[in-house]
């Protein structure tokens, strides 16, 4: 083999586990007990077939089982003794809780921290602000419920819910509950728990004015659109100066009432902000218990909740997860907890190499040469280079067109 650097001892698979390792699981494995029930296939082995699965775009077992056959003499680069069994590999799916997979992907998220910045919000907004949302995975109905109106044919398919709570400074998920399509987004507020102080931006459809309460009663502030039968009584409204934005329509004080958990009436004082944007040429309304943050730097933060639009088209689009290789939830829930570990570890690897191609470039790269030996940092490096030539080339014509 040539003895250039390009070339190292480990393919490109064992390369992108090495970012959790064996070693690096192995508290994880002890502190959930995924190991202590279950010995016909151990946290380790089970992680790494999944990871796999998930990796090479197997649709059943038995393609995750004949992939990992295909690493024959290689296995030990994942410290694998074999391939397990397709039964065996079922029955850790069924088994074999999903929150271990959960707390891995939490103890990956925690250890590497990649404190992303964007420049659009204040560094101490930033640091503080969460983003929730959900997506939709389909499924068959006798999985789970179905979501939404049912077709004329009947035929329909369920879903699983994945609601999601972003932390904008990595832009990783924080918190992720999963729940049957059909069910209401709002009944994922009452897991959060944050800090005093922090901030979080959501859309209306998860508008609950009791949670509302509770995040103003703890010092969270909120940030969400105003839904559109809402009933409320103006109490005053903010004169524009000289330096208020020409897009603030109305920036005022409102009270709304809502029933309590007994059933009494309560109010709630927020401010309302109508903001006109002059690209989509429409008016938002947001609504927010915070009274002191500029109107643009509100819609600036509402703004960022699309970031996590673009996670969920990052995770569906390079880890499709069409096909389920299991026909239970737990199965399902493993599925989809090593996407998301998967895409972790790929953002660390395209950060950490400074990548100048696509996130989905470089999946698409490493996924292609997943069982190759070639150096991950060679191979994003030369794509980088070519990357750059390109443009040199590009620019040189240019200025020959343009000369001429």
């Amino acid at each position: 083999m040539n003895k250039s650097s390009t070339f190292v001892g480990q393919h490109i698979f064992s390369q992108i586990l090495s970012l959790s390792s064996k070693s690096i699981l192995s508290p994880v494995f002890k502190k959930t007990g995924a190991n202590k029930w279950y010995k016909s296939i151990m946290g380790w082995d089970h992680y790494v077939s999944m990871m796999f699965c998930v990796f090479s775009n197997c649709s059943s077992l038995r393609e995750i089982v004949m992939g990992l056959e295909g690493f024959e003499g290689k296995l030990n680069h994942l410290n694998l003794e074999k391939a397990p069994a397709r039964s065996t590999l079922a029955d850790a799916n069924k088994a074999r809780p999903s929150s271990v997979f959960a707390e891995i992907y939490n103890d990956l998220n925690r250890r590497y921290s990649l404190n992303l910045s964007d420049s659009t919000l204040p560094k101490v907004i930033l640091s503080r602000l969460y983003i929730i949302d959900s997506t939709v995975f389909s499924l068959f109905k006798a999985i789970l419920k179905t979501s939404g109106r049912s077709s004329t044919d009947g035929k329909h398919k369920g879903g699983i819910k994945k609601n999601t709570m972003l932390e904008a400074n990595s832009l990783m998920p924080v918190l992720v509950i999963f729940n049957a399509a059909a069910d209401n987004d709002q009944q994922f507020l009452k897991y959060i728990d944050l800090p005093t102080g922090s901030f979080i931006t959501f859309d209306k459809g998860y508008n609950n004015y009791k949670q509302f309460a509770r995040f103003s009663a703890n010092g969270v502030f909120f940030i969400t659109r105003q839904k559109d039968n809402a009933v409320y009584t103006s109490i005053s409204e903010a004169i524009p100066t000289k330096d208020t934005p020409d897009a603030v329509l109305k920036d005022e004080v409102i009270e709304q009432t809502y029933k309590d958990e007994k059933g009494k009436e309560q109010t709630l004082q927020l401010r309302r902000i109508a903001w006109w944007d002059a690209i989509n040429k429409k008016v938002y309304e947001f609504i927010t218990n915070n009274f002191e943050l500029a109107p643009e730097t509100v819609a600036a933060i509402y703004k960022f909740r699309w970031r996590i639009e673009l996670f969920f088209k990052k995770l569906k689009q390079n880890f499709p997860l069409q096909y389920f290789v299991g026909d239970n939830q737990n199965a399902i829930e493993i599925q989809i907890w090593c996407a998301l570990i998967a895409v972790l570890l790929l953002t660390i690897i395209h950060e950490q190499n400074n990548a100048k191609i696509s996130f989905s470039n470089v999946t698409t790269l490493l996924r292609i040469h997943l069982t190759g030996y070639i150096s991950i940092k060679a191979l994003l490096a030369l794509h980088n280079k070519k990357r750059k030539r390109h443009k040199k080339e590009v620019v040189e014509n240019n200025l020959f067109s343009s000369a001429q």
